[in-house]
Formats: C-alpha cells, sequence, structure tokens
C-alpha cells in the first residue's frame, strides 16, 4: 500500500514521526561527533563541517534526490537551499541558549570564517546556471559538477588553513578554544571502531527518516493545495534540518562551540550539493531552468543570510540585542520576513 493510498491524518502523522526521528538521532550524534573529533585529531571545526556537516544533511539530500527524480524539481530545490536558511537560523537560537556571551564571538575560528567564505560562492553558482540558458551533457547540467569540484576544493583550502594558518583570531577571555579531552589520544583501537559504527548506524537512521520525509512531503504538497516552494522551503527543509538543530544546541549545551558553527556553515555548504545530485536524478533537463523566480528568491535569502553571519564571525561583537550578535538578531528578522513572503505569494 502506496503513502498515495493512505489517510491524510496518517501521512502528517508519518511526516511528524520521521523528524521525530531526525531529532533524536541528531542528539547522539553530536555527543559521538564530539568524541571523535578528538580521538581522530580533527578537530571541531572540521569534522563538524565535514562529517557532522554531511551526516546530519543526509535526509535533507534524501529528500532533494527523491523529490527531483520523481518530478518536484521546485520541491527539491526549496529544499535544499530552505534548508540552508532554516539552519542558519537555528545557529541564531544556539545562539540565545548560550548566555555567556556572543557565540560567534566564543567559538572565532580561521575554519568556520573560510566555511562561510566558501558557502557564498557555492550559493552564487546556482544563480549563474539560472541566468544562463539551458545547457546540459546526459541531462546535467555542468555548473552541477564544478559545484561539487568547488566543495572539495574548499574544503582542501580549510584543511590546509587549519593546519598551518596565518592569522588567528584574537583570544579574549571569553574565546572558547578547541582542546580535545584529556583521555583522547587513550581511545584506540577497537574503541574507535565501535565509536565509528555507531556513528554510521546513526547516519542510516537519518538517511530512511530522510526518505520519508521526502514521501510524506510530496504527498502533502499534493493534498493540501501548497506550492512546491512552501512545502519544500518550510515543511521539509525544517525538518530534515531538525538535526543541525538539535547537534547545535546539544553542542552549545557541551561546549563544543567551534562544533556547533561549524556543523552548521559546513552543513550549509554540502547541503548546496543537494542541487547537483538532484540535478542528477532530475530527468527534465537542467534541474535550474525547471523552478521559478521563488526557488531564486530562497537562494537570494539564503546568501545574504550567510553574508551576515560571516559579517558576525568578523566583527566579533561580544553582546548586542537581547544579549545576542547584531548577526543574530538580522538572520532571524531576515528569515522571519522570508517565510512571510513565500506564504503570501501567490
Amino acid at each position: 500500500m502506496s503513502i498515495a493510498d493512505w489517510p491524510f491524518w496518517a501521512v502528517i502523522g508519518l511526516f511528524i514521526l520521521a523528524t521525530c526521528v531526525i531529532g533524536v538521532a541528531g542528539v547522539r550524534m553530536t555527543r559521538l561527533a564530539d568524541r571523535l573529533a578528538d580521538v581522530t585529531g580533527l578537530g571541531e571545526a572540521i569534522f563538524g563541517a565535514v562529517f557532522l556537516g554531511i551526516t546530519t544533511s543526509l535526509s535533507g539530500s534524501i529528500t532533494s534526490i527523491v523529490s527531483a527524480y520523481q518530478g518536484y524539481p521546485e520541491l527539491a530545490v526549496s529544499n535544499s537551499i530552505g534548508g540552508i536558511a532554516a539552519q542558519t537560523a537555528f545557529l541564531a537560537l544556539a545562539d540565545i541558549t548560550y548566555r555567556n556571551i556572543n557565540l560567534e564571538h566564543a567559538a572565532a575560528s580561521v575554519e568556520n570564517l573560510m566555511q562561510g567564505g566558501l558557502l557564498m560562492l557555492m550559493l552564487a553558482l546556482p544563480l549563474t546556471a539560472m541566468s544562463i540558458p539551458s545547457l546540459t551533457v546526459w541531462q546535467i547540467h555542468p555548473l552541477s559538477l564544478l559545484l561539487v569540484v568547488v566543495y572539495i576544493f574548499g574544503l582542501r583550502q580549510v584543511s590546509q588553513a587549519r593546519a598551518a594558518p596565518l592569522w588567528q583570531p584574537k583570544h579574549t577571555a571569553e574565546t572558547r578554544v578547541d582542546v580535545p579531552e584529556s583521555d583522547a589520544q587513550a581511545i584506540t583501537g577497537a574503541a574507535v571502531v565501535t565509536l565509528w559504527l555507531r556513528f554510521i548506524l546513526l547516519m542510516l537512521i537519518v538517511g530512511a527518516a530522510g526518505y520519508t520525509v521526502a514521501e510524506t512531503g510530496m504527498s502533502i504538497s499534493d493534498r493540501s493545495g501548497l506550492s512546491q516552494t512552501v512545502v519544500g522551503a518550510l515543511f521539509t527543509a525544517v525538518a530534515t534540518s531538525l538535526p543541525e538543530l538539535v547537534t547545535a544546541l546539544a553542542a552549545v549545551r557541551q561546549r563544543a562551540l567551534t562544533l556547533a558553527v561549524g556543523n552548521i556553515i559546513g552543513g550549509n555548504s554540502f547541503d548546496v550539493l543537494f542541487l547537483a545530485f538532484a540535478d542528477v536524478s532530475y530527468r527534465g533537463g537542467s534541474i535550474y531552468h525547471a523552478i521559478s523566480d521563488r526557488q531564486l528568491f530562497v537562494i537570494a535569502i539564503a546568501q545574504v543570510m550567510t553574508a551576515v553571519l560571516v559579517l558576525g564571525l568578523l566583527r566579533r561583537e561580544k553582546r548586542g540585542i537581547a544579549n545576542i550578535g547584531f548577526e543574530s538578531f538580522l538572520v532571524l528578522v531576515i528569515y522571519l520576513v522570508a517565510v512571510a513572503v513565500l506564504f503570501m505569494a501567490p
């Protein structure tokens, strides 16, 4: 029995259940990620951006791929970029929960700044693809391949900057430096393998929940009368972004501040790759030319929010409006305005 034959209330119930599974698994992954960051020696920023960022983005990736393959390009793109906007807003919520000082001040690192620059560059590429004539090779736009190349190149640059930084943020009394736990080096062999296996298991659970969110999200879009943009940018994007919210809040609570920021910004960079994956799975040609101005609006909003966040990481304001930085305040305002615009748009 397919989901299309289910009662509407059952579809909504399954959507909520899958969302809860994503949230619970996200909490557990955060604890394992903080431990693995110390054990592997990669550090919170790199591990958060690459391993944790990719893992918590897995559900969203599957949602975009499945939606594009089944002929919902607007839902696929809105889910991808809407997730970036939602996750950036989640970082502002994490800032609110960290009462000591502005989160972007305490978690300053060259890796997170470079991740922010990489994200803005990657968001510019889909806008470029949409503004030029449709060109495909095997129904795939060349800029989708370029997205993957830019992402890999960017991660390499971030890794090299961590290994041999030519400048560092000024340390203050409130700066939280990523220092491995004292017993990290004592964990070897079978214990490390066990940590990785638990991490991979949670990753698979999140992926399965993401597939469920995609299926139920498409059904909700068809039955509710809501546009693919609204369902993708708000409902499936927020649902599949719950791991980022949960992990950011959990990391802040554990004082793993660099991990919290790195997970959001690094995960956002990986989320842009959803467009490349969706373009491959979409069989109607270039996915960049199968979407509307509303997706263009969502991409522009995500880029604006990222730029504000990077400015905050550079400025490192200690306290601002409501005891958070100006960047967190502006990010929340921009996101809420964007949500209102999407709901009011015809």
